[in-house]
């Protein structure tokens, strides 16, 4: 690989100043080595603030250096690659799952022996490989529609509504959602809002939750009615049999919007939040992250215990059994090029964020995560209110979760393209027909260059 034969020649350089200095290079790197250290370069910069805070607080109490840097927004990937070609290549860095790992595994440490994985509740949820595991997930997330129950009650509750709905609870497939959104949007000025839904972020490197989040549904639904083996080739080629369904929802963000569709190329996700935790609108795509981003914007109106979930219905067949989408893809990776001694407190890094009390109060109250480590007792699980209603949904009788398949989307290309289309479909220059047959050969031709 061209990544290991800059690796290999950046050690025989370091190998050579030691040399000239007149030390052995094992000696050298073990001087300079001796306590070890820690570069973390972080998936999500919404939360970048919160680790280098945490960094901070680690370095004080322990001693040990620990330098976070953030990936901007859909440039993990290629961060990483000119990121490891450095003498400052991470220490700790993330895989996606199986095909991330695929991407990485010259640099992946076994992490069977460390207390991370000892203490991983479900050891099937780790990226394994020929008795080897090389990726641990760290957090459980899930997505869906948010809404404002405030609303949703001040709809229930007009003379004037024309739907016979009383609760949310009645709203479970995509008809349903369809029939209450329209007539919310005929009622847009009654409940004092701009439009249902947020503004759909189509704007280049902020159209993750379009062209990853939401398309997952129909690559879920197609994998999974046609019994697609995940681990084959047969994740090489799709049909998008279920992009009617896509379609469909995705039509209902754009025309029941606070924003008309054709300015959707200039919104960003900060928008949509910012337009939710305002009150400008009743519903918006998100995952259970977003809950400090409606908090932290100024003027909240939402208030915590009014803040709950929709799975995100398209119109399958059988969607009133479905829940929300639950799963990760966010898995942990030890640079195996790195020092023993930086690989060492890498791991001690780790753990000590997911076993310590400082640690775990982070995860939970500022990076709001949802841990899958048995160090966590049900008083150190999130308390937010997107964390809580993602539990509620797990546990509800004859519901089931929507996998996330979108870790076995091709590449990053893929997704900027789906995305691309996706904005030149709600402008109207591109024909749905078009869209699909893009995705299509796109998936396919992005599947045999990897």
């Amino acid at each position: 690989m061209k990544k290991s034969k800059k690796i290999v020649s950046a050690l025989v350089s370091a190998a050579i100043l030691c040399t000239l200095a007149g030390i052995s290079f094992t000696s050298c790197s073990s001087k300079k080595d001796q306590k070890g250290s820690v570069r973390y370069l972080n998936f999500k910069p919404e939360i970048a603030d919160v680790y280098a805070e945490l960094a901070q607080v680690y370095e004080k109490e322990t001693g040990v250096k620990v330098v976070v840097e953030t990936a901007a927004n859909n440039s993990y990937e290629s961060t990483l690659m000119a990121k490891m070609a450095t003498k400052e290549a991470p220490t700790l860095f993330q895989i996606n799952g199986p095909r991330g790992y695929a991407n990485w595994a010259d640099y992946c440490s076994d992490l069977s022996g460390t207390e991370l994985y000892k203490h991983l509740s479900d050891k099937s949820l780790a990226v394994t490989a020929e008795g080897g595991v090389y990726g641990i997930p760290y957090v459980v997330e899930g997505y869906g529609i948010i809404y404002n129950k405030a609303l949703t009650d001040k709809y229930f509750a007009l003379s004037s509504k024309g739907t016979s709905f009383s609760s949310m609870d009645e709203i479970n497939n995509f008809a349903k959602l369809k029939e209450l959104a329209d007539d919310m949007q005929a009622h847009a000025f009654d409940l004092g809002i701009d439009g249902v839904f947020a503004s759909t972020s189509l704007k280049a490197g902020e159209d993750w939750r379009w062209q990853t989040h939401l398309a997952n549904l129909p690559i879920y639904y197609e994998f999974k009615n046609n019994n697609v083996n995940l681990s084959s080739d047969e994740t090489k080629k799709i049909s998008f049999e279920y992009g009617d369904q896509f379609r469909n929802i995705l039509d209902l963000y754009l025309n029941d919007s606070v924003v008309d569709k054709k300015t959707v190329g200039t919104k960003t996700v900060v928008d949509s939040m910012s337009e939710f935790a305002l009150e400008k609108c009743v519903m918006v795509q998100n995952g259970n992250w977003a809950w400090g981003q409606i908090e932290g914007v100024q003027g909240n109106k939402v208030l915590p215990e009014n803040v709950k979930y929709l799975p995100i219905y398209t119109g399958v067949s059988g969607e009133e059994g479905q829940g929300l989408c639950i799963g990760t893809e966010n898995f942990y990776a030890i640079n195996s090029q790195a020092s023993e001694a930086d690989q060492k407190a890498t791991a001690d890094f780790i753990y000590w964020l997911y076993s310590s009390e400082t640690g775990k109060n982070y995860v939970t109250n500022k990076l709001h995560f949802i841990a899958p480590f048995d160090t966590f007792a049900d008083s150190d699980r999130p308390t937010d209110p997107l964390a809580v209603e993602i539990a509620n949904w797990m546990s509800k009788s004859g519901i089931t979760s929507v996998s996330w398949n979108f870790t076995l989307f091709p590449s990053q290309t893929f997704k900027d393209s789906f995305g691309s289309s996706l904005l030149q479909y709600a402008q109207g220059t591109k024909e749905w027909a078009d869209v699909a047959s893009s995705v299509v050969s796109s998936w396919e031709k992005e599947s045999s260059a990897n």
